[in-house]
């Protein structure tokens, strides 16, 4: 997992044709990576950003059936989900929580109805069920929820789905493909397509760290670019219409005091129609998710006055304790690439939430649509599609049962190292070699220095963003933390990268600039504390 590695990798494998190149590193490439070395392939992976920067970094936090669809009355899609939902859960029990929700029921016929249609949600997940659903009093509710509004509160309905780490997730499952032989490399950007007779031959890469470029060959090109694949195909067809219509989801974070149980909150029905979850999350509660259609899209979308103010208000209405805009602690907006249909219809009810697969006269295929849930799936079906274009036969599929990297059984989910799983020991381990790396990184949170050094050093971490974004979530969860953390981090990676005074500099400026985008007010930061 040393970026230098894989780099070196790359150019040894020189002109030969790789089997796979994927296009984007988020959920859907790393899918189709992590299917296609399942086979026994040798893929190249390549990410513009760091791997999951986008969507895949800023979803609910849920693996889950969708409960919503199956009211749309779209079982197939559920019963996959639900499915992989399962697999999931066995093949990384260090990142997936079986989750306990609740439906709080403030009419007679709540319970009733809800209990009936969630039996059905029990029965599709068929063996790989986590729990069944039932009515609850009141009394229970309350036990349950006990920040939950009581007034006109007539009991409620529980329910099982799971809650995981998103970008942790993506990190295991890069380690993951390049255990298994495959290459995922960041900070790489495709700049064009090779054609060979019209046909798409494969990529031209710039490595974003050294500026290099190169010409890499493929049988097989795969875009798998989220919002953006829409970019890529225009690179293979300058005429090509816009087939994917971004819709953007915000969250806000909340302390764990307004949720303080285990149990999460689902609003099957705000008012404007939408789902509104309250989830514990890494000991806060992530609290979301809006449904906005856009038209434009970029690696860092803004969330909406209007959306924060619908989330908050909705939280109030359900919650005792009413959150107000001084008690988010980080807001975070994700973009959704929804497939509109052939027709061109934008509306969003009329986009699809399944994913699609496309593959154009030039051979390259895009894949498109669906949610992380389903990622493996999705990676499944791509590659079954790769091998169909190509006629080369086809390799069983084994990503089913393929153990993520950090695969560990019984953990303890109330250790605040527990998202490394089977690498937990040797993250502790490194922080015993040197006193120094035992040292918190912020005096409210448990991360300790050690954490820096293994990201850079074992999880491609190539920025202090990359770090306190995505490798230990802080951005996500405390923005202001996470700035007064900036610091102390820039200069432990500036020691394990080899970097100088004026990265270091460049780093905390930009980190502190990003983050004050997920606070509702501006911070400045803490004075820099330097550890010699």
């Amino acid at each position: 997992m040393k970026r230098e590695n894989l780099v070196q990798r790359i150019e040894e494998h020189g002109a030969k044709e790789w089997d796979m190149i994927i296009i984007g590193g988020g959920a859907t490439g790393l899918g189709v990576a992590l299917d296609a070395v399942s086979r026994g392939y040798e893929p190249l992976l390549i990410e513009q950003s760091d791997f999951s920067k986008g969507t895949s970094s800023r979803s609910t936090k849920l693996v889950h059936g969708g409960v919503r669809y199956l009211a749309q009355g779209d079982i197939a899609l559920v019963r996959e989900a639900l499915r992989e939902r399962g697999l999931l859960k066995k093949n990384a029990p260090h990142l997936v929580q079986n989750e306990t929700f609740v439906i709080p029921g403030y009419k007679w016929w709540t319970r009733y109805y809800y209990t009936i249609g969630l039996t059905m949600y029990d029965l599709l997940s068929g063996k790989l069920s986590l729990g069944r659903s039932r009515p609850i009093s009141k009394k229970e509710a309350v036990r349950r929820l006990p920040t939950i509004r009581q007034e006109g509160l007539r009991g409620g309905v529980i329910y099982h789905d799971g809650q995981f780490d998103d970008s942790r997730l993506s990190i295991n499952l890069v380690q993951t493909i390049v255990e298994h032989g495959g290459i995922a490399l960041n900070y790489a950007e495709v700049t064009g397509l090779i054609k060979n007779s019209d046909k798409v031959a494969g990529v031209r890469m710039k490595d974003r760290e050294t500026g290099k470029t190169y010409d890499l060959k493929a049988r097989s090109v795969i875009n798998a670019t989220g919002v953006f694949v829409d970019e890529i195909m225009k690179m293979d067809k300058d005429e090509h219409k816009e087939m994917v219509r971004p819709s953007q989801g915000v969250h806000i974070v909340l302390e764990k005091d307004f949720l303080p149980g285990e149990d999460a909150i689902m609003i099957p029905k705000t008012d404007d129609g939408r789902v509104l979850f309250a989830v514990p999350w890494h000991n806060k509660v992530v609290v979301g998710t809006t449904d906005t259609p856009l038209d434009e899209h970029s690696l860092e979308p803004v969330a909406m006055e209007e959306e924060i103010d619908f989330i908050l208000k909705t939280a109030q209405k359900y919650l005792a304790k009413k959150p107000t805009r001084k008690d988010v602690k980080s807001v975070f907006a994700g973009l959704r690439p929804l497939a509109a249909p052939k027709e061109g219809d934008t509306k969003t009810k009329e986009i699809s939430r399944s994913h699609k697969l496309i593959v154009s006269d030039s051979g390259l295929i895009t894949i498109t649509g669906g949610k992380w849930t389903t990622f493996r799936k999705m990676g499944e079906d791509t590659v079954d599609k790769a091998e169909s274009v190509l006629k080369i036969g086809k390799k069983r599929s084994t990503s089913d049962g393929l153990k993520v990297h950090g695969h560990e059984e019984n953990v303890d989910f109330s250790d605040p190292l527990y998202f490394y799983g089977s690498d937990k020991k040797k993250v502790k381990a490194l922080a015993g070699k040197e006193g120094m790396l035992k040292e918190n990184l912020h005096e409210d949170y448990e991360h300790i220095k050690a954490e820096v050094i293994w990201a850079a050093r074992h999880e491609m971490a190539r920025t202090v963003e990359d770090f306190l974004a995505r490798r230990i979530r802080m951005l996500f969860l405390d923005a202001k933390a996470a700035i007064d953390m900036a610091p102390a981090v820039a200069e432990l990676m500036a020691q394990e990268l080899g970097y100088d005074e004026k990265w270091i500099d460049d780093q905390v400026h930009a980190f502190t600039k990003l983050a004050n985008r997920y606070l509702l007010e501006k911070y400045e930061p803490k004075a820099l504390v330097t550890n010699n």
